[in-house]
């Protein structure tokens, strides 16, 4: 195909997506034919409807490649895509009016729009997102979920040596910030023309919704601040997060705590997560119900799950904030050594907590789940961390994600996996000296001695099956109070302090 028939094909599509009105056609070629050094545009009838633009802007980076327009590699290309996609995009103001009219029918007829936008603009990688490994393993805690992901690229050597050569500016700060909207990028940063923020407000603070591009789960967003600060636990996080769920009814939404290796991977930038799914943690049942002296409009008990949570249940704003707030401020300070918890070495914090809240009807649900990031010799890491027997699996922070029961894996395991499966096939009794794959040999016998009959029918879902349960092991480890009966009992113990002044 021509260029000129690829600039038809990407119109057609930008208006089926709802990105532009037909009227727009000319101002939206003349800026591709100069983006792409094209003589003239020349329109063509175009029938055809795609899900994504991938196809088009294959053909366009290809065209690129040869007329010298860019270099031929991954990073030049997302670069470059970013900028033609954008010569089809509505405005930001446009697309927070649409959001607002959207919203003045329901919340999630705008959530809905907002996120097919970010998907036709290609902000929201589809293609590559849909390559990502996803399956469930049941185990006591429900059904958790798990992902390879396989969604970002390996650098090209060309890119990384071109990244070296780029000047640190500083701007924008970090990921995060809202000045990446409409950012062109460079060699160290991804481009963001086509990056659209919706402002919020959470009482007179100026905060900003997006989508996350790499979408772990269904609609998965950020909530971020206005200002470039470092995130904090306190109750402002609590009243920010009512907020947003009343806003929001559909959605649920979560900070990562604020400490490191318990916290997530941006602890310079106040940021939520939320989305429009449910995760295991959402469904498991409370086990034993609590109550606080001076709340009685608040439900409260202890989660079944494997990290220590108290679920609060209330349709009353100021009891919930303010019993939220309680439990914070008691277990930043609580210490049991009987269960090596320490609020604190040498001056340095090391309890806080990740909160969770979403609606339940008329009701508020807020899950608070007590971390704590001491290490040890034993565990250098982490003591409340994966220790070292799950690392072969997953040693990365266990943040709001995979507390919530989604477990982020990373993209080795897919080749590792497979090497695993020939193995186990092939009948080999051990895999300790096969180098890639060493590190999960331990592993490997456990599996076969729990299977009598691996085949070619099952051995796939074996596998998964398996790195399912090591996952609820890592969370079990990431767990303050453990599932045994000296754990719970200081787990209550600790509930029942919050009450005493």
């Amino acid at each position: 195909m021509s260029i000129n028939t690829e600039i038809n094909r990407l119109i057609n599509f930008a208006i089926q997506q709802n990105l532009m009105e037909k009227s727009d056609t000319y101002y939206a070629a003349n800026r591709l034919i100069d983006l792409l050094n094209v003589a003239e545009f020349i329109p063509e009838e175009v029938n055809e409807t795609l899900e994504t633009a991938t196809p088009i802007l294959e053909n366009m980076l290809n065209y690129a490649a040869v007329e010298d327009l860019i270099e031929n590699t991954v990073n030049e290309h997302d670069l470059f895509d970013t900028r033609i996609m954008d010569c089809v995009m509505p405005r930001s103001s446009e697309v927070i009016h649409r959001f607002k009219n959207d919203y003045n029918q329901s919340p999630q007829l705008a959530t809905d729009n907002y996120y097919k936008l970010s998907i036709a603009s290609n902000y929201i990688r589809k293609t590559r997102i849909d390559k990502n490994i996803i399956w469930q393993t049941s185990t006591e805690y429900g059904d958790l979920d798990l992902t390879i992901n396989l969604s970002k690229p390996e650098k090209d050597p060309r890119d990384i040596a071109k990244a070296k050569t780029v000047k640190a500016s500083g701007y924008p700060k970090c990921l995060l910030c809202r000045e990446n909207e409409g950012y062109a990028g460079h060699a160290n940063h991804p481009a963001r023309e086509t990056h659209r923020l919706i402002p919020l407000n959470f009482r007179g603070n100026e905060w900003f919704l997006q989508y996350s591009p790499y979408t772990y789960y269904n609609e998965h967003c950020i909530v971020l601040n206005k200002n470039h600060i470092p995130m904090k636990i306190d109750r402002n996080t609590f009243e920010n997060i009512f907020d947003f769920i009343t806003e929001f009814p559909h959605y649920f939404v979560g900070s990562n705590a604020d400490l490191p290796i318990v916290g997530g991977s941006i602890l310079s930038h106040d940021h939520y997560q939320g989305g429009h799914y449910t995760f295991a943690m959402a469904k498991a049942p409370i086990e034993k119900t609590y109550e606080f002296d001076g709340f009685p409009e608040v439900k409260a008990g202890r989660v079944k799950w494997p990290m220590s949570t108290i679920r609060l249940q209330s349709k009353n704003r100021q009891q919930l904030m303010d019993l939220c707030e309680k439990i914070l401020a008691k277990w930043r300070g609580y210490t049991d050594e009987t269960v090596d918890i320490l609020a604190e070495t040498d001056g340095t914090p090391h309890n806080t907590i990740t909160p969770i809240g979403r609606r339940r009807g008329e009701e508020y649900e807020f899950d608070l789940v007590l971390r704590n990031n001491r290490t040890t010799e034993e565990h250098p890491l982490g003591l409340f961390h994966p220790h070292a027997e799950v690392h072969h699996i997953k040693k990365e922070n266990i943040g709001l994600i995979e507390v919530m029961g989604l477990a982020v894996l990373p993209a080795r395991l897919k080749d590792e996996m497979a090497h695993v499966k020939d193995n186990l096939l092939k009948n080999v009794d051990d895999i300790s000296n096969i180098e890639d794959i060493t590190k999960h040999a331990d592993w490997y016998k456990n599996i076969r001695n729990k299977y009598n009959d691996i085949n070619d029918s099952n051995v796939d879902e074996i596998i998964k099956t398996e790195i399912g349960h090591v996952f609820s092991e890592v969370l079990s480890h990431a767990g303050v109070y453990k599932r045994d009966e000296k754990g719970q009992a200081a787990f209550d113990k600790f509930v029942k302090s919050v009450s005493v002044d």
